[in-house]
């Protein structure tokens, strides 16, 4: 039998971190949380396609060109639809932005808004994803600025000294 209380049996997951660190900020209210351990969902769900990608066939390009002028790549649509997929319904977003669209990704209107905005690269270095180079999600989080209505860009174009969190999630053959 283990001791229960025992810091060497301590398994500390994503979600566990995300909540402690939560339980040690008495102001905040989990919409951060939410965002953060969505996000680790949907790098979970990305890592898995990625490691499948030859096998199920979602390797190479598409004929589309993204807003960085870049052929994207089959699985940049699916990481982009991942990621959107997972946040769109959830209330806590006003609206997000992705490499792979020009224009604001809105919540649609059948959905909660919520105070945030996502900006995301679903894949970066998706283009060397078929010489198994790692690849990754780069996010971040900002407040939205305005109060109410369509969002604007002035709420997704916002310096950096207001980002609220940023996080990095690696894709490759060890991670």
């Amino acid at each position: 039998m283990y001791d229960q209380s025992s810091e060497t049996y301590k398994i500390i997951t994503i979600e566990r971190h995300i909540l402690d660190e939560q339980r040690s900020h008495p102001e905040a209210t989990g919409v951060l949380t939410g965002l953060l351990y969505d996000m680790a969902l949907a790098g979970k769900v990305i890592a898995s396609k990625t490691t499948r990608a030859g096998l199920a066939e979602i390797l190479g390009r598409t004929s589309d060109i993204n807003v960085q002028g870049e052929q994207v790549m089959k699985l940049d649509r699916l990481a982009d639809a991942t990621i959107y997929r997972l946040n769109d319904h959830t209330g806590r977003l006003a609206a997000m932005a992705s490499e792979e669209n020009a224009d604001i990704l809105h919540i649609p209107d059948k959905y909660p808004s919520g105070k945030y905005i996502l900006l995301y690269d679903p894949l970066d270095g998706s283009s060397n994803i078929d010489y198994n180079v790692p690849t990754g999600t780069i996010f971040s989080f900002y407040r939205r600025k305005s109060d109410s209505g369509q969002v604007t860009l002035d709420d997704v174009l916002q310096p950096g000294h207001d980002l609220v969190a940023a996080g990095y999630v690696v894709y490759g053959s060890s991670t």
